[in-house]
C-alpha cells in the first residue's frame, strides 16, 4: 500500500461542502478582488494570532518582502537570518537590496541560535529574521532582548508555525512586522498561493494595505510606488473555512508526532525532533536525522513510503548566492542538517497503524 508524503484527502473530505459553498458565494457576489472574504479573514486571523492587524497578501515571500520594505530596510543594510532556512526568507532580503547575514541554528532544535546572534551584528545590521522552522517556535524572548539592546527590528518568518507558541505567546505576534504563508501544503493552506502580514503597529498596517495594492489607498490615487500583492478573494474565502479547523488539525499533527516519537525511539542512529524548553511545535514537518539518510529514503520509497528532504542545499551554497562567496564548510551546522535530515509523512488523517508500519520498515532497514 502506498503512503504518500502528503495527502489532502482527509481534510478535503471534511470541509468539501463548506469550501464549495464558499466558492459559490464568492462567485455569485461578483466582487472578486479585496472583498468581504478578505476583510473577514484578516479579522479572523488577527483574532487567532492574537495580533491587532493582519494584511492579506499574495504569498509568503511577498509578505516578508513587504515587511522589510515597511521597515525601510534596503541597500547598505544587513539582515540576520538562519543559515538553514528555505530560500524564500533570504530572497526577501535580496528583494529590498539588503545583505543576508547567516547565523547558525541550534543543532538540536534547528532554529536560530540566540547565543550566536550578537557576534554577527555590525553597524549595518537593521533586523533579525527568526524562522520558526518545521513548526517549532524559536526562542523569541532572548531574540527580542537582543533586538532591543541593539535597536534592531524583528521580522518573523512564520510560514511553517501557525499556532505555535514560545512561553505562551504565539509565533507571528512577537516581531515588529511578520510574514506567513498559506501555500497549500502549510498547516493552514489555501488552494493556491496566499500569505499575510501580521503586526501590532496600526501605522505599518495602513502602509502595508496601500503597498500591496499598487500604492493606492483610494482608487486611481497612488501615494507611493506599490505592488500588486493582494490576497486573492477566492482563497481568502477558503482560508475562512479552514481556519476554523486548524486547532483540531494541529492536535492531530501533534498526536501523530507523539506516535512517531514512541515508535522510533532507540532505533539505529536516528535523531528525533527535540523541542526547546517553553516552546511548542505544531509539526508542519516531522524531521528525523541520520547519517544514512539517502539510503533510508531510498529504502522507504521502494516500499511505498513517501519522504522529502527539507532542504538539501543550504542558502549559502545556492548558485543564486554565489556572489556572497561562501564555500562548503562555512556554515557546518546548516550543512550537517541538510545532509542528514529526512521528512516523514505527517498530515491529518494518518492513523497509528500507518506510523507503526513506517517505524517497522525503518527498523528493518537498520536490522538488514
Amino acid at each position: 500500500m502506498q503512503l504518500p508524503f502528503l495527502s489532502f484527502e482527509s481534510t478535503n473530505k471534511e470541509i468539501k461542502k463548506e469550501i464549495l459553498q464558499s466558492f459559490e458565494s464568492f462567485f455569485d457576489r461578483e466582487w472578486y478582488v479585496l472583498g468581504e472574504d478578505t476583510t473577514h479573514f484578516e479579522k479572523q486571523y488577527a483574532e487567532f494570532n492574537k495580533v491587532k492587524n493582519v494584511i492579506g497578501v499574495s504569498n509568503g515571500l511577498d509578505a516578508l518582502h513587504l515587511a522589510l520594505k515597511l521597515l525601510n530596510i534596503g541597500p547598505g543594510h544587513e539582515v540576520i537570518v538562519p543559515s538553514n532556512t528555505f530560500i524564500a526568507t533570504v530572497l526577501a532580503i535580496s528583494y529590498v537590496g539588503a545583505t543576508p547575514v547567516f547565523v547558525e541554528p541550534r543543532i538540536t532544535t534547528y532554529n536560530l541560535d540566540p547565543n550566536k546572534i550578537e557576534q554577527a551584528i555590525t553597524s549595518k545590521t537593521r533586523a533579525i529574521m527568526p524562522v520558526h522552522l518545521y513548526g517549532q517556535a524559536c526562542e523569541m524572548e532572548q531574540i527580542m532582548h537582543i533586538a532591543e539592546k541593539y535597536n534592531l527590528f524583528v521580522v518573523e518568518d512564520n510560514a511553517q508555525a501557525q499556532g505555535a507558541c514560545y512561553k505562551g505567546k504565539l509565533t507571528g505576534s512577537w516581531g515588529n512586522v511578520n510574514g506567513t504563508s498559506f501555500y497549500p501544503g502549510k498547516n493552514l493552506g489555501a488552494y493556491g498561493d496566499a500569505g499575510a502580514i501580521t503586526t501590532n503597529d496600526a501605522e505599518i498596517a495602513k502602509k502595508a494595505a496601500i503597498l500591496r495594492n499598487y500604492g493606492s489607498g483610494r482608487k486611481y490615487h497612488n501615494d507611493v510606488i506599490g505592488y500588486n500583492m493582494r490576497l486573492d478573494e477566492c482563497q481568502a474565502g477558503f482560508l475562512n473555512v479552514k481556519l476554523k479547523f486548524l486547532p483540531k488539525w494541529t492536535k492531530q499533527r501533534q498526536e501523530i508526532a507523539s506516535w512517531y516519537n514512541e515508535a522510533l525511539k532507540n532505533i539505529g542512529d536516528l535523531i528525533l525532533p527535540i523541542i526547546a524548553e517553553e516552546a511548542s511545535h505544531v509539526y508542519h514537518l516531522y524531521v528525523i536525522r541520520t547519517e544514512k539518510r539517502n539510503e533510508l529514503q531510498q529504502y522507504l520509497n521502494e516500499r511505498g513510503i513517501g519522504t522529502l528532504i527539507h532542504y538539501p542545499v543550504p542558502p549559502h551554497l545556492q548558485e543564486a548566492y554565489i556572489n556572497l562567496a561562501f564555500k562548503k564548510g562555512d556554515f557546518p551546522i546548516a550543512e550537517e542538517i541538510a545532509n542528514t535530515c529526512l521528512s516523514l509523512p505527517i498530515w491529518p488523517g494518518l492513523k497509528k497503524n500507518d506510523i507503526d508500519r513506517i517505524a517497522a520498515i525503518i527498523k528493518l532497514f537498520y536490522n538488514e
